[in-house]
């Protein structure tokens, strides 16, 4: 004797509704964590490392030789990233941010190749005796990087490198006499300008 079929079939086993709902919703939080501007470029850290290049300055005019103007410049680097990276982890640690987050790293990634290219070029420069190319070209490089970072950022962190790659144009055809001056305009004097500016348009 035959088994008894049903009519209709077992209706399929539903979605669980809220497994789908957790996704759609972390989805989501990705998708506007991506979007989401950088806004932890630091204004006071950017006066505090505008004031360090400027001391730079000052110190590096006094210096010999070559060798220990580029050892106060190169001094004067690993005190601003320091300076730079504090002052970024504090701001975004207040507004309950990350370095980590999504627009965190990519503010990170468009800012990092540059500098190593600037890491690059100063060795090359000075092996090659054109230490007089280094300002322009840490300016420029900096600026590069500054403005292809600020393209995760708010407005005015783009409008600062492009003001930084002027700066560093300026310095690549300026007598070489200039450099150090042309520095602390740039790392000191933008520094301190567009710091001021954003502490007082985004705080911090």
């Amino acid at each position: 004797m035959g088994s008894v079929r049903p009519i209709r079939s077992e209706p399929a086993v539903p979605i669980e509704l809220h497994a789908h709902a957790m996704d759609n919703i972390r989805f989501i939080r990705e998708t506007m964590e991506g979007a989401a501007a950088f806004t932890a470029v630091p204004g006071k850290g950017g006066v505090a490392m505008g004031l360090t290049a400027v001391a730079a300055a000052v110190i590096a005019a006094r210096q010999p030789d070559t060798e220990r103007w580029l050892v106060t410049w190169l001094a004067e680097g690993f005190v601003a990233f320091v300076l730079g990276v504090f002052a970024m982890a504090h701001k975004a640690r207040a507004a309950g941010s990350s370095l980590l987050s999504r627009p965190g790293r990519k503010f990170g990634l468009g800012l990092a190749p540059p500098m190593l290219a600037a890491g690059l070029f100063t060795l090359v420069l000075y092996q090659a005796g054109l230490s007089a190319l280094m300002p322009g070209t840490w300016l420029l490089l900096y600026g590069v990087g500054v403005t292809s970072a600020g393209a995760f950022s708010v407005r005015v962190v783009p409008a600062m490198g492009l003001c930084f790659m002027a700066a560093g144009a300026a310095a690549l055809f300026a007598p070489a006499a200039w450099g150090n001056w042309l520095l602390a305009a740039g790392f000191g004097g933008l520094h301190i300008v567009f710091g001021i500016l954003i502490a007082w348009r985004y705080g911090g």
